[in-house]
């Protein structure tokens, strides 16, 4: 067998590399994250940009980190938001009134993690924690029951809350 060994690695399409990160649900939520790769180019960064505001977004512009903006500084909030009551300092509803009424949020965390999906919180909350490598991102250990038991939210029905037809209901703690 032959081997070549090249030490020279040239990738010219990198300038090309850039992500979008739509809010979910993108036909609602107003935000795009643009995630520039580390050779982005400026004129790709302009033609998504002027992509992402064609159809109606606003932009903001992230490098490629973990989580990007708005993932990196919600989950953890969310998170915490289980361990504040994993921990027992309060009620779900005392929380999610508490950041409701006092951040001035459209919902508490706790029912924002219901809508989003508490497998997707975790998820987010892993790739955190690995990919930066500090335990103040390690997941509340509540999530984590909620998810092993099928609790995923509002798209199960249950959550942290229960969800019917006729809308949302309370459900136990545990």
């Amino acid at each position: 067998r032959n081997f070549q060994i090249v030490s020279d690695f040239s990738f010219p399409c990198v300038a090309q590399v850039i992500g979008m990160h739509f809010m979910n649900p993108p036909p609602i939520m107003k935000l795009v994250e643009i995630v520039r790769g580390a050779e982005t180019s400026d004129e790709v960064f302009a033609t998504v940009k002027g992509l992402a505001e064609r159809f109606g977004k606003t932009v903001v512009c992230s490098q490629d980190f973990p989580g990007f903006i708005v993932n990196r500084i919600l989950m953890p909030m969310i998170n915490e938001a289980f361990f504040t009551l994993y921990t027992g300092v309060a009620t779900k509803e005392d929380i999610d009134a508490g950041m409701k009424l006092g951040t001035n949020q459209p919902m508490g965390p706790l029912q924002l993690a219901d809508f989003i999906g508490l497998d997707v919180c975790l998820s987010i909350m892993r790739v955190l924690h690995t990919g930066l490598g500090d335990d103040k991102y390690r997941p509340c250990p509540l999530l984590v029951q909620y998810v092993d038991a099928g609790r995923l939210g509002r798209k199960r029905g249950r959550g942290v809350y229960s969800y019917s037809k006729e809308g949302f209901k309370q459900a136990s703690r545990m």
